[in-house]
């Protein structure tokens, strides 16, 4: 377990909080494998009938932690982006509801975790955005399908190729997210909803979570694609560009290679 993510239970309700806030939680591999784990973990217990996600301090996730890995002088690591994917399948293949908690960005695989839970609640100063354009890469996380499922795909391409920002209150209007309420109201809020979550009938929640799921995504499809795909850009010049203006503070130069 990374000692990046905290987990608690009170009550039916089960917390994993992303706990990076000087990075705005950025993730790697290790942090998230115990995301993965910790959602596990939880559904498996009878006493925890409500899963929450949120990220502690002003942000929910920025996304891959560059410093962590990736395209660096032709050195690939794939590790971010296999575990990526599995902490999103944790949380989609979870039988007890998962509500993502959204305060600030949810950039890139930060993006792709939040949209993975069953109820994505957002505060009206939060962010989804999907830049992996900007440093050569593609959607990864499972995205491609998620936010296709949830917006369509004339949206779900605007995010990914124009990498802009959608507010709280559009991401509700568009329907990537599930609900948007004033910043004041987002805890108040969320405590509402679990405890409404929690009172339903176990079993007919988890059966109404694997009949959405399965008719709305083909997340294995979809990952496996991603999966093929992002490691062979990683191994680009164009990616190495990307990740050293990401860091260096400058617009990228991108060569087609």
């Amino acid at each position: 377990m990374s000692d990046t993510v905290v987990v608690d239970v009170t009550g039916p309700v089960g917390r994993v909080a992303l706990d990076n806030p000087a990075r705005l939680n950025a993730v790697d591999a290790p942090m998230l494998d115990a995301l993965a784990e910790a959602v596990r973990a939880l559904d498996a217990r009878p006493d925890v009938r409500v899963v929450v996600l949120a990220g502690a301090g002003r942000g929910f996730c920025s996304g891959a932690d560059l410093r962590a890995g990736g395209a660096d002088g032709g050195k690939v690591d794939d590790s971010t982006l296999y575990a990526a994917g599995a902490a999103v399948r944790a949380i989609v293949a979870s039988q007890t509801p998962v509500v993502a908690v959204v305060g600030g960005v949810a950039a890139g695989v930060g993006c792709s975790i939040a949209l993975a839970a069953d109820y994505v609640l957002a505060g009206e100063s939060a962010s989804f955005v999907l830049a992996f354009g900007r440093i050569g890469l593609m959607p990864d996380g499972g995205a491609t399908a998620l936010v296709a499922a949830a917006v369509g795909r004339a949206r779900a391409l605007r995010m990914a190729l124009s990498t802009e920002a959608v507010g709280g209150v559009d991401a509700a209007a568009w329907g990537l997210v599930a609900e948007c309420v004033p910043d004041d109201r987002l805890q108040s809020r969320a405590e509402e909803l679990c405890g409404f979550l929690a009172a339903l009938a176990p079993g007919a929640t988890a059966a109404t979570l694997t009949a959405v799921n399965a008719a709305a995504l083909d997340l294995d499809s979809a990952l496996a694609r991603e999966e093929e795909g992002q490691s062979a850009l990683l191994r680009t010049a164009d990616a190495r560009e990307g990740v050293a203006a990401f860091t260096e503070k400058r617009r990228p130069h991108f060569g087609g290679a």
